[in-house]
């Protein structure tokens, strides 16, 4: 019985230690989901500034003909296949709930129903998403490790530099960004969405996401010309979408970590209360034992 009770009194400071880290990984999470909130705001601005001068610009046609004198190698024979490339954003790490799987799990979704079994590649933010498909022999054709617990706008210039070279040379055909969209500290939901090429059917996708398009005049004067003002406009465009979408993850991220460690605490919390019923109740049993063996004693005594 001894041993017992020094095993349950064992199990419940163990558990106590484990919620003490739970709880300080939770207030952690916490905090960075509400500092990448705060940044993400003011980021909306700018994001519903560019979105709305690219939606105009394509009612007003300026983007009409783009896609024939971009250059890119592919669009000019029709009678290929198109070739398919997804960057998936996952995190580096785990301990962030159903996150990651959720992700990975859409996308594969999303991929089955859009390209099935032709070929098509994988382009990583994160590494879980690449290590995922490297074990399955995916062709992980690009991959980015570390990004920031808030993403600065450098690392994301650097992965868009890197996507749009690949795409230049026609590494692939078109690209779709696939991660969690942060609705609340509770919800998130997969989003895809199309980034290259710029084409009407990319920018009306993003014209109806979330991000509010304000109004704009649709006649422009273009000055000094509009493939110069196009070299400016759609670069901004592309790195803003891929921002927009890697904060957007990393807030989904921040969120599932906090609520996982908060369950994980309660779930310490019921353990802890049941491991205790089960020391008192045994410490109890042990007692009255102990009791009714001194009180034989006696009586045996008694009766010499």
């Amino acid at each position: 019985m001894g041993a017992s009770l020094n095993d349950v009194k064992h199990r419940i400071t163990s558990t106590k230690k484990t919620r003490q880290i739970t709880n300080a990984m939770e207030m952690v999470s916490q905090a960075k989901l509400n500092q990448i909130q705060k940044h993400t705001k003011s980021y909306a601005e700018y994001a519903s500034q560019i979105k709305s001068v690219v939606l105009h610009l394509a009612q007003s046609h300026i983007l009409d003909g783009l896609s024939q004198s971009s250059g890119h190698a592919a669009e000019n024979d029709q009678s290929k296949a198109k070739r398919t490339a997804y960057l998936i954003i996952t995190s580096d790490r785990g301990m962030v709930g159903s996150y990651n799987s959720n992700v990975i799990r859409e996308t594969n979704q999303f991929i089955d129903g859009h390209s099935g079994s032709n070929d098509y590649q994988i382009l990583a933010v994160g590494g879980t998403g690449s290590d995922f498909y490297r074990k399955r022999g995916t062709n992980v054709a690009y991959e980015y490790r570390g990004v920031s617990d808030v993403p600065t706008f450098n690392e994301v210039r650097q992965i868009v530099k890197m996507v749009t070279t690949m795409y230049n040379k026609g590494e692939f055909d078109e690209l779709y960004v696939c991660y969690e969209h942060f609705v609340n500290r509770l919800i998130s939901r997969f989003r895809a969405e199309k980034m290259l090429p710029i084409d009407d059917e990319a920018i009306q996708s993003q014209a109806s996401q979330d991000i509010e398009v304000k109004p704009m005049t649709a006649e422009y004067d273009v000055e000094p010309s509009e493939k110069e003002v196009l070299n400016v406009i759609l670069p901004q465009y592309s790195e803003s979408l891929v921002y927009g979408a890697i904060l957007d993850a990393k807030t989904s991220e921040h969120a599932s970590s906090s609520t996982a460690m908060k369950s994980a605490s309660d779930n310490a919390d019921d353990l802890i209360s049941s491991l205790e019923l089960q020391y008192n109740r045994a410490r109890q049993a042990a007692i009255t034992t102990e009791i009714t063996e001194i009180t034989g004693g006696q009586e045996a005594l008694s009766q010499q």
